[in-house]
Parts: C-alpha cells; structure tokens; sequence
C-alpha cells in the first residue's frame, strides 16, 4: 500500500506565511488605489452638505483651527479636520457657517455637518455625513425627514436636548426617533461637541479684525 507523504510542520507554516503575506498585499494595493477616489468622494459629498446645511449659500470659504485659533485654510480642496465653513449667498452676505463634527453612535462613529447662523444662534440644517447605525431604526437618523426637520430652527441655549418623541416644546429641544432613541441622543451629542468646540472660536473670529 502507498501511503501519502504528509506536509512538515515547516511546510505548512511557510504556506501560510505566503498566503498572508500575498493577501496583506493584495488589500494594500486595493487600499493605495482607493483611498484617493474615496477621500474625493468625502469632499465632494461635504462641499455639497455645506450649502444644503446652510439654506441659500452658493459660495463658501474654509478655516481651519491652528493655535486655538480660526484662519483661512491655504490649502487645495477642503480640509477634512478641524474645519469649519464659511457660507455666502450670491450678494457675498454670510449666511451662517457649517460645522462638521462626529462622535460614536449605536453601532460606529457618525460623521454630520450641521449649519449654525451666529447672528440668531440656531441651528439651521443638519445632514449626516456617514453613518453605520442600524437599517430601518438608527439610519432613520439621515431617512427620517420629520427628525431631520428638528434642526432647522433649532435654539443652542443652554444645550440642545434630546426628548422622548412627541414631547418637543423648547426651542432647544429635538425629538428623538421611536426606536432609535440612541442615536438620536448620539447626533445631539456631537452637535453640542461641535459647538462647544467651534463657537467660541467663531465669535472670537468675529470680533478680531480678521473675520471669517
């Protein structure tokens, strides 16, 4: 009887080795040839988000945070971090600023850019940027027109809050989505990290002789 000679322990090892190593290449590859495309795709879906979060702006100017501080972004594009967006109507009249933030959600990291008007200090549009939350329950978040709505009038003083549905009467209050309380309290959140971040900087803008 032939017996079947069996693989060594070093053979097999070495196998496997190869095998990572073709694969750990392969998805470096994938990933050097992508990312490019997708950070492309990130500012074009954020240039997009500025106007829409910002009701009637068609031009914007980007500043970004360097030594505690807002100044104009130099750079090609859109900075993607630490940036917040100045928006004009047609006339060159600012209209508000659009503020990007994130912060983590039922099931990842939520990414949204909201529009702020410094003169009413309201909140006036907000749109989710990225999200992994649940499909038919946390991704009501960005579906959910009537959540959305919230902020488009929506009072910062002395925080925004989140409240079960149907029980909004503060103009700083948000109405939460049945069924995904958690991540309509995770976008409130980040909305006031973001405006605990870039507020203080805005106005701080506004009042040097550099304004945003």
């Amino acid at each position: 009887m032939s017996s079947v000679k069996r693989a060594g322990p070093f053979r097999l090892i070495l196998t496997l080795a190869v095998a990572g190593f073709v694969s750990g290449l392969v998805l470096v590859t994938v990933y050097v040839r992508t990312a490019p495309l997708i950070l492309e795709n990130q500012k074009a879906a954020l240039e997009a988000a500025i106007f829409k979060v910002v009701p009637g702006s068609t031009t914007r100017k980007a500043f970004e945070v360097k030594d505690n501080k807002l100044v104009p972004f130099e750079g090609d594009g859109l900075p993607m971090e630490d940036a917040v967006f100045a928006a004009y109507d047609d006339n060159g009249v600012l209209l508000g600023y659009g503020i990007p933030s994130e912060g983590p959600g039922f099931q990842d990291t939520i990414s949204l850019i909201y529009g702020y008007n410094p003169e009413t200090r309201t909140i006036i549009g907000m749109e989710v940027l990225e999200s992994k939350e649940t499909p038919g329950l946390g991704d009501k978040i960005i579906k959910d027109q009537d959540f959305v709505d919230n902020f488009k009038a929506l009072a910062i003083e002395p925080e925004v809050v989140s409240v079960k549905t149907g029980t909004r009467e503060a103009a700083n209050e948000v109405d939460s989505i049945s069924g995904a309380t958690i991540s309509s309290k995770a976008v409130v959140k980040i909305i006031n990290a973001g405006n605990e971040k870039f507020l203080p900087l805005i106005a701080a803008a506004h009042e040097s002789e550099e304004q945003p």
